[in-house]
């Protein structure tokens, strides 16, 4: 063999060789990329699945500068970009995100209702989806979560959430909050309260709770309190709704294709019969009455409602004072007039709850029924 063969014959052994060695050391790494992916998977299959549902928004608002905080347009950002900009969802559950909308809340109408109402209903009967989130815009925020908790039937928990500056702004509260309500949908103890309100830390019952400050983040408040709270990511729950609500409710969206016509008179002094005779006239089916005080109806005012009632136009007698609660028989002779008083519901409240019970086909004696119970 002539020196060139035997270097080359050398080479080819030493080739083969560093193969050999080097095969279990490939194996063992293809190994651990295996077990590290299948960890990977089943520490998300751990992990509750979300459904965020966006609707519009500040939350998904942008401001011409990191100084606009209130003056900025409303409903620019997509689902997908809004939950892209928060990776540390990732740690919480597995979030997926779905465009129902993209408005602003003030001009939510019953239309919109029905189709969201309809779409979480369908995601919460799916055994792959543990919890749901709705980014809403905070203006008729209450009413949409007051309207899911009176219409859908799960115990699973539904947190609605928005922000009071859009995300462009110096301390946007928009993250945290979607951050807190992902949390809220996704773990067990919230289970079974019903729709919940997810905004400056504060657990809210969607019954309760109202936009009471129109320009800061502590916007929300229930006059009777609050739930509970979420603090990074732990929820401390301090009470639970008493009223009916999702499970218990005698509504149910899937049942339910129109809305009637429900319309808000509000009171002031010197108020005139123009409103609610225009109303009626154009077919409205209850008037909500927003009375000074205690639900307080100008001596002008009531035969014009009465009048419009014997049309077959339903009167609730609702108050434009935040807090307290319509006493029935208090200022009005609600038994004899026939009128249904609306409890401790404000009157955009009030109209929610009307409009269903009339879809059902209530009559005054069930509708007063219904603003005790929900």
């Amino acid at each position: 063999m002539t020196f060139q063969a035997l270097r080359m014959s050398l080479v080819a052994t030493a080739i083969a060789v560093a193969g050999f060695a080097a095969a279990p050391t490939l194996a063992l790494a293809q190994d651990a990329s295996a077990a590290a992916a299948a960890a990977a998977k089943a520490a998300a299959m751990a992990k509750p699945n979300v459904v965020v549902l966006a609707t519009g928004g500040t939350i998904a608002g942008a401001g011409a500068s990191a100084a606009n905080s209130a003056t900025y347009t409303a409903a620019k950002v997509p689902v997908d970009k809004l939950l892209a900009g928060l990776p540390e969802l990732a740690n919480v559950a597995n979030v997926k995100g779905e465009q129902v909308f993209q408005i602003a809340s003030e001009s939510f109408a019953n239309d919109n209702l029905l189709t969201l109402a309809k779409r979480v209903s369908q995601l919460a009967k799916q055994a792959d989806v543990d919890g749901i989130v709705i980014t809403h815009g905070t203006d008729t925020l209450a009413e949409t979560a007051y309207f899911l908790s009176l219409t859908v039937h799960t115990d699973k928990p539904i947190a609605v959430v928005g922000s009071m500056r859009p995300g462009t702004a110096l301390s946007a509260d928009g993250a945290l909050n979607l951050l807190s309500a992902v949390s809220v949908a996704a773990s067990k103890d919230a289970k079974g309260k019903g729709v919940l309100i997810t905004m400056n830390d504060q657990i809210q019952s969607a019954r309760d709770t109202n936009k009471d400050v129109n320009i800061e983040t502590r916007a929300f408040q229930s006059q009777w309190g609050s739930l509970g709270m979420v603090v990074e990511g732990k929820n401390y729950w301090f009470r639970a709704p008493v009223k009916r609500h999702t499970t218990q409710s005698e509504f149910n969206i899937d049942d339910i294709t129109s809305l009637p016509s429900v319309e808000i008179v509000y009171s002031y002094g010197n108020v005139q019969p123009t409103a609610v005779q225009a109303l009626a006239a154009a077919g409205a089916k209850a008037i909500i009455h927003a009375g000074t005080g205690n639900g307080s109806v100008a001596n002008r005012m009531v035969e014009p409602l009465r009048q419009v009632q014997a049309q077959g136009v339903t009167i609730v007698r609702s108050s434009r004072v935040p807090y307290g609660f319509v006493l029935r028989n208090a200022e009005q002779p609600d038994d004899k007039y026939d009128w249904v008083v609306a409890h401790d519901m404000r009157p955009e409240k009030a109209r929610i709850l009307t409009m269903l019970a009339l879809a059902k086909g209530a009559n005054t004696k069930e509708l007063q029924r219904m603003f005790w119970e929900y």
